[in-house]
């Protein structure tokens, strides 16, 4: 069993009080044993036209604090950046073990051009499923839309994952909590892998549509160990694999997959 920390903070515009805070829960979730925290999308800071001024390289000083808190708390961290790219930025998650070592930077492949917005104009797509391994677990690295493209979330399962991580800062809206909630269970579901999903808290002085808080750790049979609320939380739950096992032997719909539908 890998206890699993969902750090869901709340993230302003200004990556040194972000930092602060999360090295706060890194810190907090260290003293709950937790091996591996996960923080929203955007953690570095908040959407909005200024990334493309505040983004860093992956050498730089946000993500080298991130490597500090990992290294002090001896806890691997998976959180949301922003890197520059030619004008734009790439959306990267980030996975730090717990000596501080940077192990994967997934670069967001699904770009949120939908209800209104435009994510690519600011922001470049990435084009690398990624399955990075922590704390003896093997991950898979979601981003926020991403999440609405199960055939990435099954290519995860191919590479090998054993859970997947997603990182949101999932905007507000009609019926958005319900497409939140509902998508996170059906890609466990229908993967029989658990899942593990960190939004952003809600900011109710912030923009509009910001921030949902809903965090939740989901079984590999859909069901919800844990849920937050909107505000900023930090739970921490086990991710057992023996549970994986006999979902799996009880629901074999990976194995019976059409073999025009498995990876040759």
């Amino acid at each position: 069993m890998t206890r699993i920390a969902l750090c869901q903070i709340s993230v302003s515009d200004d990556p040194v009080i972000n930092l602060e805070r999360v090295r706060d829960m890194l810190a907090d979730a260290a003293r709950r044993d937790a091996r591996i925290a996960i923080l929203p999308e955007a953690t570095l800071c908040r959407f909005g036209r200024r990334i493309t001024e505040l983004a860093q390289p992956l050498d730089g000083p946000f993500v080298t604090g991130l490597a500090e808190a990992a290294r002090s708390h001896g806890i691997s961290v998976i959180a949301g950046v922003f890197e520059p790219e030619q004008g734009r930025v790439y959306n990267t998650a980030v996975a730090l073990d717990e000596h501080g070592e940077l192990k994967a930077a997934y670069r967001k492949i699904h770009l949120f051009d939908s209800f209104g917005a435009r994510e690519s104009d600011l922001v470049a797509p990435g084009d690398t499923p990624t399955v990075v391994e922590l704390a003896g677990l093997r991950v898979g690295l979601i981003t926020c839309y991403d999440v609405r493209f199960p055939e990435l979330a099954r290519e995860l399962v191919d590479r090998g994952a054993d859970m997947f991580a997603v990182i949101a800062a999932w905007a507000s809206g009609p019926l958005k909590d319900d497409h939140w909630t509902t998508m996170v269970r059906a890609r466990a579901i229908e993967n029989t892998m658990w899942t593990a999903a960190v939004g952003q808290a809600h900011v109710p002085e912030a923009r509009d549509g910001y921030g949902i808080g809903h965090s939740m750790l989901v079984d590999p049979l859909g069901v919800v160990r844990v849920s937050l609320g909107h505000t900023r939380e930090l739970a921490v739950a086990e991710v057992d694999e023996e549970v994986t096992a006999a979902a799996r032997a009880a629901l074999p719909c990976l194995e019976h997959r059409h073999p025009a539908f498995k990876r040759s």
